[in-house]
């Protein structure tokens, strides 16, 4: 309780300084370049408390399309609800309950709408692509197919797709009793962790070590994770190295948007980097599918032989689009059969979120790291052209989540501003 209150008081305290940001920001003015669209369309997007959500309807409004966001109930104060790329808001029933697909196909009736692009949590990413049975008599779904998603959402599955491709990925083992870590036959000097194959918002942090030489905690590790056939977990080996994550737009197995940056567990910085091989990797794998939706991957480029190493693919939008915030052609890469493949222009800023760049100003010890990072890139959300969100998000979207679970007597283990929530166990 004493936590929330703090970050009640603390966003609070700091709504002058928004204010002048924003107003700033607005002096300065000026919308990025675009090329509006020849065919406008009416588009929905989901996920609408999420940064990555803005950017996608401010890309598409910049090329002339009319932006239909959607968003649950919780979140239904989300600052972006009141974008000016955002022409209505509806709310609709989580994803995991059962009237979520109705409610999608009744907003897409009601606005006549053209394309659907989900903007999905990790939660909801499989409902999206079994919403797609309702959804694709009447409109363009950009998301895989129920099948599909599974697959590329299953890490184990994945692995095993990637590895018959020929494409480098951890050694693995799917898990569903603690009794295969007892059996496993741990290589000498390599070492494991566990993973969660379904989404795990608080647990996907614990990187927790299992080798040949600790036996008895690895058995005691396990035990403690609720491994069974219901919730299997995947044994994977640990590579050391730097992490990267990419996103990507995919039609008819075509990748035609590509965005490739350094990674860590906890990511909430975005620049483009130009790594060939993790580029040649994602394409053999999309290229593999028959599919048109998101496709987003993690990667280890590994310290001992250089090679990348794909960790995982999440089959929904990453937050690295918005490093395409100033690109003209996202829209059309997104809508149109054939483009050809964008990544960011060299022009663009990396992104950041400047509240988690303040609190770790505050609290880490390169200060001098901090303020470049800040001073040579550009906060994800605002922008003069569209300061609004910027406004609310801050102190209207999160403060309404804060009060919530304080009511709730809930706890938290941090805000997230790029995703729009807080971070807590069981959450989204």
């Amino acid at each position: 309780m004493i936590r929330t209150l703090a970050a009640l008081a603390g966003l609070a305290v700091t709504i002058p300084a928004d204010l002048v940001a924003a107003g700033v920001a607005v002096v300065r003015g000026g919308r990025p370049a675009t090329r509006r669209s020849d065919s406008p369309r009416t588009v929905l997007i989901s996920g609408g408390k999420m940064t990555k959500a803005l950017q996608l309807a401010r890309s598409f409004h910049l090329a002339g399309h009319r932006v239909v966001l959607v968003e649950s109930a919780k979140y239904r104060f989300t600052g972006h609800r009141f974008s000016r790329a955002v022409d209505r808001f509806h709310c609709i029933p989580e994803p995991t309950e059962s009237g979520y697909a109705r409610a999608l196909l009744d907003v897409v009736l009601r606005e006549g709408v053209d394309v659907f692009v989900p903007v999905a949590s990790p939660a909801a990413s499989i409902h999206d692509a079994d919403a797609r049975a309702l959804l694709d008599p009447h409109c363009e779904v950009i998301h895989g197919d129920g099948d599909t998603v599974r697959m590329l959402d299953d890490k184990s599955r994945f692995s095993e797709h990637a590895a018959a491709l020929g494409l480098r990925v951890p050694d693995w083992q799917r898990i569903t009793d603690v009794q295969q870590i007892e059996k496993f036959d741990f290589p000498p000097g390599r070492e494991y962790i566990l993973k969660r194959i379904s989404y795990n918002p608080v647990g996907r942090m614990d990187l927790t070590r299992l080798t040949r030489e600790t036996p008895a905690e690895n058995l005691r590790f396990a035990q403690g994770l609720g491994i069974s056939e219901d919730d299997p977990w995947i044994l994977q080996q640990f590579v050391p190295g730097q992490e990267y994550c990419t996103h990507g737009t995919v039609r008819g197995g075509q990748l035609q948007v590509y965005g490739c940056c350094e990674s860590s567990a906890f990511q909430i910085n975005y620049e483009m980097v130009d790594k060939p091989e993790i580029l040649r990797w994602v394409d053999t794998f999309v290229s593999s599918l028959d599919v048109t939706g998101q496709l987003s991957f993690d990667f280890i480029e590994s310290a001992a032989d250089g090679h990348i190493y794909a960790i995982e693919c999440n089959p929904r939008t990453h937050s690295a689009i918005t490093m395409f915030y100033d690109h003209p052609d996202l829209a059309a890469a997104y809508l149109d059969d054939g483009h050809s493949v964008i990544v960011p222009r060299p022009t663009a800023r990396p992104t950041y979120w400047i509240y988690h760049e303040l609190w770790r100003l505050i609290t880490e010890s390169d200060r001098k790291a901090r303020l470049r990072s800040i001073f040579r890139g550009t906060d994800a959300i605002l922008t003069g052209w569209d300061p609004l969100p910027y406004l609310l998000v801050h102190h209207l979207q999160i403060p309404s989540l804060l009060v919530r679970n304080l009511l709730m007597r809930r706890g938290w283990s941090r805000i997230d501003f790029n995703i729009g929530k807080l971070v807590e166990n069981g959450g989204d």
